[in-house]
C-alpha cells in the first residue's frame, strides 16, 4: 500500500447535538485517531462539524464524504473549500459526489442530470479556482465567467469522488485524488481498488453496529440496508459488485409499495456481509479486514451512543 494508512471517524457522533462534540474530538486525539468525516444527507450540513473541528483540534484532518455538486453553485462550493483551507491549514480533504436523485430534486428541486458529466466539470473547475485562477469557461453542465477567489487557499486540498462503481471510480483515480465509498464487504475492496488505483486514496464509510445479539442485528440490519440498496445507485453497485441475485426480491417488493415483504427478503447473508457487528474486538477485527484488503482510510459511521459508543471509539482506536 503506497497511501499511508489513516483512522478515521465518521461524524457526528451519536446523535449527540454539535456543540457537545468537543471533548469527545478531543479524546479521539489522544487515541491516535486521524481523521474526520462529516455526512450530508437529511441531517447536519456537511461543514459546520468540521469546521468546530478545525478550532478545537489542530490536528486532526477533516474530509467531507461527501459535499453534493448539484446542491452548492460551482462558486459556492469553491468559497466552502477555500474556507476550510483556511480554517485548517493543510488538514482539509474535499470530498464531493452526485449524492442521488432523493436528495438533488426531491428535496432541493434541483434536476439530477448528467452526474458523472457534472462531477468532472466540478473537479475540473474547482482545481482552476482553487489555484487562485480567473475562471471563465463553458463546461458541459455549467458555466462560469470571471469568477476569481478572493480568498487564498493556502494549499491545493485532495479532491476525492464519491464513488460507485467502474466509471465515477476510475474518474476518481484519474481526475481526483481518491475515491470515498460505503456499503461493500472486505471481499469487494480489491474490485474497487482495480478502478482507482492502487497509488490512490480510498476512503471506507463503514458502517459498524455494536450489538452481539444476532436477532437485533438482523432487525437493525434489514431496516438498514432497505433503506440503502433499494435506491437505484446503491442496487447498481451492488450488481456491480454481484449481488443482483441477492437484493433482487427485496427490490422488486419494494417497488411495489411492500414494504414489510421487503424487509423480509433481505438476506442474512447480505447483512452479515455489509455491516460490522458484534462486540467491540469483533467490530475491530472486521474493520481491520477492510484495510488490508486495501482501503487506506477507514472512517467507521458507529450506530451507538453514550457508554456504547465510547467503548467502540476506543476498541478502533488505532493505539
Amino acid at each position: 500500500m503506497s497511501v499511508r494508512r489513516r483512522y478515521g471517524v465518521t461524524v457526528p457522533l451519536g446523535g449527540l447535538p454539535l456543540h457537545e462534540h468537543r471533548p469527545w474530538y478531543e479524546e479521539l486525539v489522544e487515541l491516535g485517531y486521524t481523521d474526520l468525516w462529516s455526512a450530508e444527507a437529511g441531517g447536519h450540513e456537511g461543514l459546520v462539524p468540521l469546521a468546530l473541528a478545525a478550532a478545537w483540534t489542530p490536528t486532526l484532518r477533516l474530509g467531507t464524504a461527501i459535499l453534493p455538486v448539484y446542491t452548492r453553485g460551482a462558486a459556492t462550493l469553491a468559497e466552502s473549500a477555500a474556507s476550510m483551507c483556511q480554517a485548517a491549514p493543510g488538514r482539509f480533504a474535499l470530498g464531493i459526489g452526485c449524492s442521488s436523485p432523493v436528495i438533488v430534486e426531491r428535496w432541493n428541486g434541483i434536476p439530477f442530470e448528467k452526474p458523472y458529466a457534472r462531477v468532472r466539470d466540478t473537479i475540473r473547475f474547482l482545481r482552476a479556482a482553487l489555484s487562485g485562477e480567473k475562471v471563465t469557461a463553458d463546461y458541459e453542465t455549467f458555466s462560469v465567467s470571471g469568477f476569481r477567489l478572493d480568498v487564498a487557499v493556502p494549499e491545493m486540498p485532495p479532491i476525492l469522488v464519491g464513488a460507485l462503481r467502474g466509471g465515477m471510480l476510475r474518474l476518481a483515480g484519474r481526475e481526483g485524488d481518491g475515491a470515498i465509498t460505503n456499503w461493500l464487504s472486505p471481499a469487494d475492496v480489491p474490485k474497487v481498488v482495480a478502478e482507482v488505483g492502487p497509488d490512490k486514496e480510498l476512503v471506507a464509510r463503514i458502517l459498524v453496529v455494536p450489538i452481539k445479539d444476532w436477532d437485533t442485528v438482523r432487525a437493525v440490519g434489514r431496516r438498514m440496508v432497505a433503506a440503502y440498496l433499494t435506491v437505484p445507485a446503491y442496487a447498481a453497485f451492488q450488481e456491480w459488485l454481484g449481488r443482483g441475485d441477492a437484493i433482487r426480491t427485496m427490490n422488486e417488493r419494494w417497488r411495489v409499495g411492500d414494504r414489510a415483504g421487503a424487509l423480509e427478503q433481505v438476506p442474512d447473508a447480505l447483512i452479515d456481509e455489509l455491516i460490522v457487528h458484534g462486540s467491540p474486538q469483533e467490530c475491530r477485527r472486521r474493520v481491520e479486514e477492510y484495510a488490508a484488503a486495501g482501503v487506506t482510510t477507514t472512517a467507521p459511521a458507529i450506530g451507538a451512543s453514550g457508554d456504547q459508543l465510547r467503548e467502540m471509539i476506543r476498541a478502533l482506536a488505532p493505539s
